[in-house]
């Protein structure tokens, strides 16, 4: 489908290219991580004070999964105890950290009036799937198990994250109805990866090679997964699980410049098919990564919000 960026978008995508940086998949692991990290510094919006930020150790089989605790100030309460979100940041299960996505886990814990746990799960190639996605539920069912200790209304825990962030949130939804629990009240996928395969047409036309292209995902993917198998496994391609019923209540966010949008359009319009209810949220003019870029482009902001409001929607 055609796609035009919006006059922000194209200025910054120009930007990028004229800076000369390398491409993510000529890197190691390790520089690539260094990279996006100390983009943040020319992307981030202005961090807004919260009441607290905490560093936590969620205990885990192989040791500990760093976390951070975000509580705004001014959250909603009921009985002493607030909703929370917890929050898988982005990178292609390769980079990212709690660094790379502290500004907009204060800002969702602003604009939500919540909790926001930021999850530190394990990177590949240093651990391939499904690390990533056990700590991920690890976290979940710690921060469940001990919500009143943090501040928090087990009864009102969403879930979720942008891009690989995004698919891991899909997969807890998915692990926790299974095992019927913990209870989920909301999923946030943003642009979410749902589909190893690749196959959808937004994978390969030319428009939407723009930041994350269609190499660097093919890097991120030959990172995480262990072999071609691992794409039919619903733990790393949720949108291969034979069921979506039960599933918690979606925000999907999707952007048109972007090599995941139309995967996760129709994991969106499956999840209605389901019965879920869905908020389906489109950015014709966006490129895929836009969402931490408030500095640059307000879009991000206003999907911030907007997702924000969509949480205190949930109760």
């Amino acid at each position: 489908m055609p796609v035009v960026l919006d006059p922000d978008a194209a200025a910054v995508y120009r930007a990028f290219q004229e800076a000369g940086r390398p491409a993510y998949e000529t890197l190691t692991a390790p520089e690539a991580r260094a990279y996006y990290l100390q983009a943040r510094f020319a992307t981030n919006p202005e961090a807004p004070e919260l009441a607290r930020v905490a560093a936590l150790a969620i205990p885990a089989p192989h040791g500990t999964i760093p976390a951070r605790l975000y509580v705004p100030k001014a959250p909603r309460r009921h009985d002493g105890l607030s909703p929370a979100l917890v929050f898988f940041h982005g990178g292609g299960w390769v980079i990212g950290d709690l660094d790379s996505h502290d500004v907009v886990c204060r800002q969702l814990a602003v604009d939500g009036a919540l909790i926001v746990i930021s999850v530190d799960y394990r990177l590949a190639p240093e651990h391939k799937f499904p690390a990533a996605t056990d700590d991920a539920l690890a976290a979940t069912k710690w921060v469940a198990a001990n919500a009143r200790e943090l501040g928090i209304d087990a009864s009102r825990l969403s879930i979720g994250g942008d891009s690989a962030g995004g698919n891991l949130a899909a997969v807890v939804a998915l692990a926790a109805r299974d095992a019927g629990g913990p209870a989920i009240a909301g999923q946030v996928l943003i642009y979410p990866a749902t589909d190893f395969a690749m196959t959808h047409g937004s994978h390969s036309e030319p428009e939407t090679s723009v930041l994350l292209t269609h190499s660097v995902i093919r890097w991120f993917r030959d990172h995480y997964l262990n072999g071609a198998a691992d794409t039919h496994d619903w733990h790393a391609s949720p949108a291969r699980a034979q069921s979506l019923v039960g599933l918690p209540p979606a925000y999907v966010l999707t952007a048109g410049a972007d090599p995941l949008r139309d995967e996760g359009d129709e994991y969106a319009e499956r999840l209605k098919q389901a019965g879920v209810p869905v908020t389906a949220r489109h950015y014709p003019g966006q490129f895929h990564g836009f969402f931490t870029m408030g500095r640059l482009l307000q879009q991000a902001n206003i999907a911030v919000g907007e997702i924000g409001a969509w949480l205190k929607g949930l109760g």
